[in-house]
Parts: structure tokens; C-alpha cells; sequence
């Protein structure tokens, strides 16, 4: 049976991860948000888990709170730091259809969630990437960042030869036996997170898709941009050397690679799955709720 007939045998299930650390000011406001869209807007069932990596903050007492108030909301804490080692502690235990995950601050306009996730509920995608920097996308963020973005997935495709456009976008999503398999094998489990992951996934011959979101840079960012920086050159050159002595020891014996879908492309099943006319996909109305 095919992925496709597979996700129509049941109700499939979404499971939403917000990756935080010290996230007092933005935590019960998005998450209150997420819960209201998910119950009223999305098409399939749905569940937030707060994945806490070592806040020392309030934030672990509003995520408790959250989880116990809200049907669908459970809160997972970590005493180690690190937004993939979050990722992966809450996606290698879920037994959901697809794990998907967004930032706190919620920078991604939530109508992009349908978008990125019924292509793998559909079988026609095994992972999903909000896109800053494909047609149609729509972003507010400082030149700073946007030279910092474009350069570094400039570095991806000349020094892995990548083919997806945004490795770090905060907004993706993943077929949930896909993360089971690929996630222990990701060595990072910071921010090079997401672009590893990528890359052994594209390596693996599985098919990305790419949807365009309107995004809104949140200027309190945590993030230590030289810092970041420095990782993540030093992770695409671990998979720079890796592959390069893995083709000299054995050839390139890798599954051969499928296209990454065009950024706005629609998948196969999309409109059986979501009983939408196409137009309509980006800002469903359909009532769905939360899985509790």
C-alpha cells in the first residue's frame, strides 16, 4: 500500500513542536494562538508539544500551566540546551503522521501550516520546508539578516550541492516515520540542526517540498548570529569531508535524488485530502480540532 492509501485509512494526526528557551514574554501567547487556529482552522487533528531545552526562566511554569488548561498541549523538558536536541527528544517519540515544528515568536503566518503539511499527510512529500526565499514568499527582516540568509544557502548549494533554498527557516515539517529514521542520525543537535537533516535527506533520494511563507523577523531574536555562524561552517564542512571520504572509500552508492517540489507547486492529493478548491488551501476555514 502506498503512503497515500496508508494516510487515508485513518484520521491522520499532527503533531506541532515549539522548540524554547527563556520564552516567558512570547510562550502562552503563541501557544494560545496555535491551539485557537488548530481547533478551528485545520483540517486534520492536531496536538502542541513545548519542548523546554534547560530554561532558567519562567518559561517551565507557563508550559506545565499551558499543558494542564489546554486539551492537545503537553510540555516535554530538557536539561540540555540546544533547538535540535529539542527537536529531536519530542519528534523521536511521537507516534504522530507528521511532526512538524515552528518558532515561538510564530514568524510564520499560521495559514502557511496546511500548506506544509498535507503534502506529506498525501504521500506526495517526505519532508516539508517553509521557504523565506522562493517566489512568492513575503519577509520583514533587516538587511543584515537577508544578506546572512541568502550567503549561507549560497555556501549550501556550491559546497554540498543542495538543491532546497532555505535550510533555516523555522518552520518545517517531516512524515513522522521519516523523522524516526533520520533523526539519530543527525550528529548536531543545535542549530545546524535543520540543515543537516536536510542534506541526509536529500542525500537519501526523498522528496522535499518547498512552501513560500510571509515571514515577520522578530528583532528580540536569541540567536548569536557569530556564533551560529561559526557551527554551521563547521557542519557543512563536516558533510563536505564525510561524503567526499565516503565516495573515495565505496563509490557514491546514495539512493538516486528526486527533485525537490517547486516552491507554490501542488501535490497530487492535497485537494481529496482537504475537501478545499486549491484557491482556497493557504487560508482554510475548515473547522478541524486538536487531538487530545
Amino acid at each position: 500500500m502506498d503512503h497515500a492509501a496508508t494516510a487515508l485509512a485513518h484520521e491522520p494526526l499532527v503533531e506541532v513542536v515549539i522548540p524554547v528557551y527563556n520564552e516567558e514574554r512570547d510562550l502562552e501567547r503563541s501557544v494560545r494562538r496555535l491551539h485557537v487556529y488548530l481547533e478551528s482552522f485545520f483540517s486534520f487533528a492536531a496536538c502542541i508539544t513545548v519542548a523546554d531545552n534547560a530554561s532558567t526562566d519562567t518559561t517551565p511554569a507557563i508550559g506545565a500551566r499551558l499543558a494542564a488548561e489546554l486539551p492537545g498541549v503537553r510540555y516535554l523538558r530538557l536539561e540540555e540546551k540546544g533547538r535540535g536536541r529539542a527537536l529531536a527528544a519530542a519528534w523521536s517519540e511521537s507516534d504522530a503522521d507528521v511532526v512538524a515544528y515552528m518558532d515561538v515568536d510564530l514568524s510564520t503566518g499560521l495559514e502557511a501550516l496546511l500548506p506544509l503539511v498535507a503534502p506529506l499527510i498525501s504521500g506526495h512529500s517526505d519532508l516539508a520546508i517553509g521557504s523565506r526565499l522562493a517566489a512568492g514568499a513575503h519577509v520583514r527582516r533587516g538587511p543584515r539578516r537577508e544578506v546572512i540568509s541568502r550567503g549561507y544557502n549560497l555556501l549550501l548549494r556550491l559546497a554540498l550541492g543542495v538543491r532546497f533554498r532555505d535550510a533555516q527557516c523555522g518552520f518545517k515539517a517531516i512524515r513522522g516515520d521519516v523523522a524516526r529514521r533520520l533523526v539519530p542520525r543527525v550528529q548536531n543537535r543545535n542549530w545546524f540542526f535543520d540543515t543537516e537533516l536536510l542534506v541526509l535527506a536529500e542525500r537519501e533520494g526523498l522528496r522535499i517540498h518547498e512552501v513560500p511563507v510571509d515571514w515577520i523577523d522578530d528583532p528580540d531574536s536569541r540567536v548569536d548570529i557569530p556564533a551560529t555562524a561559526l557551527e554551521d561552517l563547521r557542519g557543512v564542512w563536516r558533510l563536505r569531508t564525510t561524503r567526499a571520504a565516503s565516495r573515495t572509500a565505496g563509490g557514491d552508492r546514495r539512493t538516486p535524488r528526486r527533485a525537490v517540489t517547486p516552491a507554490g507547486a501542488a501535490a497530487p492529493s492535497l485537494v481529496a485530502l482537504t475537501g478545499l478548491a486549491p484557491a482556497r488551501l493557504a487560508g482554510s476555514e475548515r473547522h478541524g480540532r486538536v487531538h487530545k
